[in-house]
């Protein structure tokens, strides 16, 4: 049961990244996104992980996303103002086949493996305190330093769409 609910939501993550790849219009794009950080979330359930899940759907799905789609609205993006991407499924398309040997690689050194039997895993994994150890004791400084990468882009993004607009 617990691998037909993998791959349901496996399902659903790949076609959430493809239609965030693929729309053309950003809030299509986004709400794509939303789709595929929903199956991750629940990926992370099925990994007894409830701490991240509930990151991944209340911060990343929830929150998150509620900016990036208050931004795009914002910004009142019209079919104008997009690029025009002539050569968009052709390049998608080279970058998969690109990532072939890659992942055949992965294939292989999955295969490789010697089986063991699956254990139980115990009663402290993926809880907040856990996390939060390895998170602050760790990985501070990276931690403060993506948000900090996070803000800017947002920040820098909202500042040339304006001015942008006012140019024109």
């Amino acid at each position: 049961m617990i691998d037909i609910i993998f791959i349901i939501l496996s399902f659903f993550a790949i076609i959430g990244g493809l239609g965030m790849i693929l729309f053309a219009q950003p809030i299509y794009s986004a709400l794509s996104l939303i789709v595929c950080l929903v199956a991750l979330g629940g990926v992370f359930a099925l990994l007894s992980a409830p701490f991240l899940f509930m990151v991944q759907i209340i911060l990343y799905a929830g929150a998150i996303i509620t900016l990036v789609l208050f931004i795009i609205m914002f910004l009142n993006v019209k079919s104008d103002n997009l690029p025009n991407e002539p050569y968009k499924i052709p390049t998608i398309l080279v970058g998969g086949i690109l990532l072939v040997p890659f992942n055949l690689l992965i294939i292989k050194g999955f295969s490789t493996l010697e089986d063991k039997p699956m254990h139980i895993i115990g009663e402290g994994f993926g809880s907040i305190k856990g996390f939060g150890m390895e998170l602050f004791r760790n990985w501070l400084v990276p931690f403060e330093l993506i948000s900090i990468l996070l803000l800017v882009a947002l920040v820098g993004a909202v500042v040339y769409l304006r001015k942008e607009k006012s140019d024109g």
